[in-house]
């Protein structure tokens, strides 16, 4: 198989090999597409809950009951802080 990588992904296949993180770009990609799989299992598996939650979402936003950007940073900055207490 013969695969044409754009140069702006060499830039990120070549940065974690720089930092000795991985030996190689085979590592990295290898890594890469491990991740990418084990997110589609997760969504694939959470896909009625994030469907009922962006539903949710899209009633309160037509309701008027939602955050501003601020306030939306500020919200996820202290559920940041309370995930990283615990």
């Amino acid at each position: 198989m013969t695969i044409t990588i754009r140069p702006e992904h060499e830039q990120l296949i070549a940065q974690p090999i720089q930092t000795g993180a991985y030996q190689n770009p085979d590592d990295v990609i290898g890594r890469a597409l491990e991740v990418l799989r084990s997110e589609d299992e997760w969504l694939a598996e959470n896909k009625p809950a994030v469907a009922e939650k962006i539903e949710r979402a899209f009633g309160q936003f037509d309701c008027g009951e939602f955050f501003s950007p601020e306030q939306s940073r500020a919200d996820r900055e202290k559920r940041k802080a309370e995930w990283l207490r615990k």
